[in-house]
């Protein structure tokens, strides 16, 4: 790190405009600029990659908007004065595997989210991939843990009772005069870096696994321990088994300040009183460096980007069965994304994407037409026969990007009591397991040690599911339970008795879609416009409360309004 050579590089791109110092450990970037484009531009010129000496970007930027945090609207003293050893700021994938692990001591564990359920920031809104890491470099966090992350997905996901397919993954291309330079980076690659399963196949081989990929594809290269995931019940699992082994989960939970004193965090107000933690771990998201600058820890930056898939139908799903997409020599790190591609979901829909695209919007979530005509492009490149016209549904993930383009994951540096695991994005949701592990043994660290929990149970039993079973399998649990006969959602064969286990489950949210994600209720072509109704009035009959005070999402997204005639219908 050379702060003269970084302003060197600045002045040569925006005159005096934009100022770097060294402060604290962390280069700060000072000035103002008009568009969010120049200003994310300064941070990556400051940055090194994998650097631990992070861009802390505070350049005024003309572009940018006084954004609001979106703040739940309940207020109780629900955790007035609560003392507990290990506080965790997030619901996504990070906080929920490390909520779990934590429990395998006898510790007292809180975990919060803003949000009105598990996995509804970037662990929600990805594309499930489980990678293999044939991207990443030595010296990057996301290369430590990628391979050995990888390898525990089949122990994981049968512990936890969730659905995981290795489907592989293909990265294609049409030129065959870069096979020699392909073959060379593939045995580096192996042997080098570790990405054991590295091999190169001809187009004919390909050929063999997916009928319909673009012919004029050369070769490509094969990575069979790529596999996909549901990244929603992977952490709403995490989150469950955390519970029934004894954490508690505390949604609609927003931190609002801390006190620090004397280099520790003393206390943590929420909306729903003051927590009194031992330790708080940052597992925010893409308000990570926000939560660090609470604990006046801040020696990091979010720049957020935004990345669009859509969602397409099972029939779809029929004709292609792994993970691929084509690369080139455009195409990679300048992108700064896996390059998205075409994906086997483990529910048998195809999902195409995602693209990724800079923005200073923390939790704007809105699909544009230009994101998918973008993402859809490229694709076609891969597979000439998709079409739009097979989207079901689409979705938008902000993802928590550190300029360096890699995670942190560390102790605070000024404030002794918190611990950050931040600037997760991709591949994150593969890699949470094994950080979740690392993370776990750190913090019985800090706390001076803990006694083992002989009572941990790693096993989750998930509800039943209908659409999966034989008829014979069918017939006996309807016999045990009529609800299971009551056909809900036709596209999904989601039935009332599904339904009704999502709303036991051990974090309930009586929401449609808190169901919907457990269950899958409006998942099928439809998108709900047949089922959600149903759902709405199970939920209603299931709480003893009228439809109207059910909600889809959260506390401000009204299902059903009340009759304006006074007769209560």
């Amino acid at each position: 790190m050379n702060i003269k050579s970084i302003n060197k590089k600045l002045r040569k791109e925006f005159g005096d405009r934009v100022n770097a110092s060294f402060e604290n450990g962390c280069i700060v970037l000072r000035g103002k600029l008009p568009t969010w484009e120049e200003t994310v531009r300064a941070g990556q010129l400051a940055a090194t990659p994998y650097s631990t000496t992070h861009v802390v970007n505070d350049i005024d930027c003309a572009e940018v908007q006084d954004e609001k945090m979106h703040l739940p609207l309940l207020n109780d003293t629900a955790l007035e004065g609560r003392r507990v050893q290990v506080l965790i700021v997030g619901g996504g994938i990070t906080g929920a595997s490390l909520a779990r692990e934590l429990m395998r001591y006898k510790l007292d564990v809180l975990l919060v989210d803003k949000e009105g359920d598990l996995a509804l920031g970037a662990s929600g809104r990805n594309d499930g991939e489980v990678h293999p890491g044939i991207d990443l470099k030595k010296g990057s966090l996301k290369h430590k843990y990628i391979r050995r992350a990888n390898h525990m997905y089949e122990d994981i996901c049968r512990e936890l009772d969730v659905p995981f397919i290795r489907t592989g993954q293909y990265a294609c291309f049409t030129d065959k005069r870069l096979l020699p330079f392909v073959r060379l980076y593939v045995q580096y690659r192996k042997h080098i870096d570790g990405i054991e399963d590295s091999c190169v196949v001809t187009a004919k081989e390909l050929r063999r696994t997916e009928e319909n990929i673009n012919p004029d594809i050369a070769f490509a290269i094969s990575n069979p321990s790529s596999g996909c995931v549901s990244p929603y019940n992977l952490t709403i699992a995490y989150g469950e088994n955390a519970v029934q082994n004894g954490a508690a989960v505390c949604l609609n939970t927003v931190v609002l300040g801390m006190t620090v004193k004397d280099g520790r965090i003393v206390s943590v107000e929420t909306n729903r009183g003051t927590v009194y933690p031992e330790i708080v771990v940052n597992a925010a998201g893409v308000y990570a460096d926000k939560l660090a600058q609470m604990a006046n820890d801040r020696f990091f930056s979010i720049h957020p980007r935004r990345g669009t898939n859509s969602i397409l139908d099972r029939k779809a799903g029929k004709k292609w069965h792994g993970i691929a997409s084509v690369v080139g020599l455009s195409t990679g790190s300048k992108s700064h994304t896996k390059g998205g591609g075409i994906l086997h979901t483990v529910h048998d829909n195809l999902l195409v994407g995602p693209d990724a695209v800079e923005t200073w919007e923390r939790e704007n979530t809105a699909t544009s037409r230009e994101s998918i005509e973008r993402v859809f492009n490229k694709q076609k490149i891969t597979m000439p026969s998709l079409t739009e016209r097979d989207i079901i549904t689409y979705f938008t993930g902000i993802r928590a990007a550190t300029y360096e383009e890699d995670f942190i994951i560390e102790p605070g540096r000024n404030t002794k009591n918190i611990y950050h695991i931040a600037g997760i994005q991709s591949p994150g949701l593969t890699t949470a397991p094994a950080v979740a592990q690392d993370v776990a043994q750190e913090i019985v660290k800090m706390l001076g040690g803990a006694e083992e929990n002989p009572d941990f149970d790693p096993v989750r039993k998930a509800p039943p599911v209908l659409r999966e079973m034989s008829d014979e399998e069918r017939s006996e649990l309807i016999r045990k339970n009529p609800d299971y006969g009551v056909i809900v959602c036709r596209c999904e064969e989601v039935s009332k008795g599904e339904i009704i286990d999502a709303l036991r489950s051990p974090i309930c949210v009586p929401t449609v879609d808190g169901v919907k994600k457990r269950v899958r209720p409006g998942m099928g072509r439809c998108q709900g416009g047949f089922c959600s109704p149903l759902v709405t009035k199970i939920i209603a009959d299931y709480l003893g409360i009228p439809v109207s005070d059910v909600r889809k999402s959260n506390e401000a997204s009204v299902m059903v309004y009340e009759s304006d005639r006074g007769d209560g219908k």
